[in-house]
């Protein structure tokens, strides 16, 4: 399941050791305090939401006799009864490969420098989007849709595995990872030239990741893009709560024989 898989990836990273020297100032603050209660609370969640997931109830062959697909969403009633196994190992693929792209960010000095701060930072982000995906894959009952595919045996489509279908899990850690390491990129680099190219590719991959899940009868399409929204919001809030108060404020002063300048540029 995607949850466990999140909580092992969140676990490696914390394990790695960063060299704290910097010539160059992070634009974020971190408090041992503030960060601190935020992973306590984080990884409380989700191990309550693991916990209602592994105590889900299964589907009963009454309620599954009773699935209509024509009683579902039109949004999502064309992806009912999907179901492909190459597809599903293909999400894996694009789910696990957008955990290495906050990893590139190592690749400059600048970034590398404070990698001990961005690791907390990215767990942060990771734990937030599973905490909300393993509670709401916990409590809420949505079958899967490969679950109206008549073809599978009848265990796979009663099992509470397939009973939870909101949201997706995959694309809210893959969001998560993607929009985080491109907002890094972004306030580290704001002059970058390469920023568009860093914030198509946080985008696509994700969305990639949920195409296969579609296909593969995992999720639904509205599925796909909350998941896709809670990882973006996670990748992207946990810097920007992180910032310096008044980073994006910049004054220069000038001093000359007959003149003194104040100058203030505030970048958006």
């Amino acid at each position: 399941m995607s949850s466990y898989k999140t909580l092992l990836a969140v676990c490696l990273l914390s394990t790695l050791t960063f060299n704290s020297y910097s010539q160059v100032d992070s634009p974020y603050e971190t408090s041992l305090l503030k960060d601190g209660t935020w992973l306590a609370t984080t990884i409380g969640l989700n191990a309550y939401g693991l916990s209602r997931i592994k105590n889900k109830e299964p589907l009963s062959i009454e309620d599954l006799n009773k699935l209509d697909k024509n009683d579902i969403w039109f949004v999502d009633r064309w992806s009912a009864g999907n179901y492909d196994t190459e597809a599903y190992r293909i999400s894996d693929i694009g789910f696990i490969t957008s955990f290495g792209t906050p990893l590139l960010l190592a690749l400059d000095k600048d970034t590398r420098s404070h990698s001990g701060q961005l690791s907390i930072m990215m767990i942060e982000s990771l734990s937030t989007a599973s905490a909300l995906f393993t509670i709401s894959a916990g409590v809420i009952d949505k079958s899967r849709p490969k679950v109206y595919n008549e073809n599978l045996d009848t265990d796979t489509r009663v099992s509470n595995n397939s009973q939870r279908s909101f949201f997706s899990g995959h694309v809210a850690s893959s969001a998560a990872a993607t929009f985080f390491a491109a907002k890094v990129f972004n306030d580290f680099f704001p002059k970058s030239k390469y920023k568009v190219l860093v914030w198509a590719g946080a985008a696509t991959i994700p969305a990639v990741v949920g195409y296969f899940r579609i296909k593969a009868g995992e999720h639904f399409l509205s599925d796909v893009i909350i998941g896709y929204i809670v990882g973006a919001a996670s990748g992207i809030l946990v810097p920007t709560l992180h910032k310096k108060k008044n980073q994006n404020i910049n004054i220069t002063t000038g001093i000359g024989f007959k003149y003194q300048t104040i100058g203030v540029n505030y970048q958006f």
